[in-house]
């Protein structure tokens, strides 16, 4: 049981990474990013590694999501077009 869960989400990881990389949209990219941060986590979790699940939570969901989301806003004009 224990390793089927951990290959399941090993899997989703993996599904996750090849959306990020083949995405067209940058903002898609980056929230898929913040969910694989947080299906990160949860295997740290599973894992037994609270420590290093806290650590991805907040530095990998959180604050990464609202740098890349806060720099690409910076790189928009109003009418929403790349500068």
């Amino acid at each position: 049981m224990f390793e089927s869960v951990v290959l399941l989400l090993c899997l989703f990881l993996t599904g996750i990474a090849i959306y990020i990389v083949n995405s067209s949209s940058v903002f898609a990219a980056i929230i898929a990013m913040s969910v694989f941060s947080i299906v990160l986590t949860v295997l740290f979790v599973v894992l037994r590694a609270p420590d290093v699940a806290m650590t991805e939570a907040v530095i990998g969901a959180g604050l990464t999501t609202a740098f890349f989301v806060i720099a690409l806003d910076k790189t928009r004009d109003i009418d929403g077009e790349s500068k």
